[in-house]
């Protein structure tokens, strides 16, 4: 029981263990790193594990040479672009029984709506998505549950994906190692968050005031 709680405070916090890891797994540490990247980003079931502080802390290590930061960045990249594109599969997989199925518990006038949503505007969610915990998880499930075109899916993907992985794990390479920035990482990831969410809301909160006034 002991040694379970502990595997799970690991995978849930590895980015405070990171250390830890690197010292007992050696050259294996890549390999945890890019599962949780695959995992956090294609398994709507695992939003719960660590995604942004893990990318900073980790280029933070590779500032020490306790990583090389090419194979970390590349390897990272893949996991991020391998795991939506799984995610999307999934969700379209799902998608063709809910958009075929005639039950009366399922909102096609919805799914119409999502599914009009993406095609115009999935792009730019896919890109945002990837700084947004959680929401990271579930968008591009969604995008295939809506039957977003899969070749404009995959460059949003990819294109996401370069700037999440590469911006924060070169952030944490140049600024991780900072004692003020390293000590206050949950409130520089809480006001990433922000930055990324609030123009989301103020976009959302424009066109429903010119709906109102329409």
């Amino acid at each position: 029981m002991d040694t379970l709680l502990q595997l799970s405070d690991l995978l849930l916090h590895i980015d405070r263990h990171l250390d830890v890891v690197i010292q007992q797994y050696g050259y294996w540490a890549y390999g945890l790193l890019f599962a949780i990247v695959f995992a956090e980003t294609g398994l709507v079931v695992a939003p719960f594990l660590p995604g942004d502080s893990l990318l900073f802390i980790a280029g933070a290590y590779c500032a020490t040479e306790h990583f090389n930061l090419w194979t970390l960045c590349i390897g990272l990249l893949i996991a991020a672009i391998g795991g939506n594109t799984v995610n999307y599969f999934i969700g379209r997989w799902i998608g063709h029984r809910i958009f075929s199925s005639e039950s009366r518990w399922i909102d096609q006038a919805a799914l119409r709506k999502t599914h009009s949503f993406y095609e115009k505007h999935g792009g730019k969610t896919i890109i945002v998505a990837r700084f947004l915990p959680i929401i990271r998880t579930f968008a591009p499930f969604v995008a295939g549950v809506s039957e977003m075109n899969f070749s404009r899916f995959q460059f949003f993907n990819i294109t996401g994906a370069v700037l999440w992985v590469f911006g924060l794990v070169v952030a944490g390479y140049f600024f991780g190692n900072i004692p003020i920035i390293r000590q206050n990482l949950n409130v520089i990831v809480l006001i990433g968050i922000g930055a990324a969410a609030i123009p989301i809301v103020l976009a959302a909160a424009y066109k429903i005031f010119q709906r109102k006034k329409k």
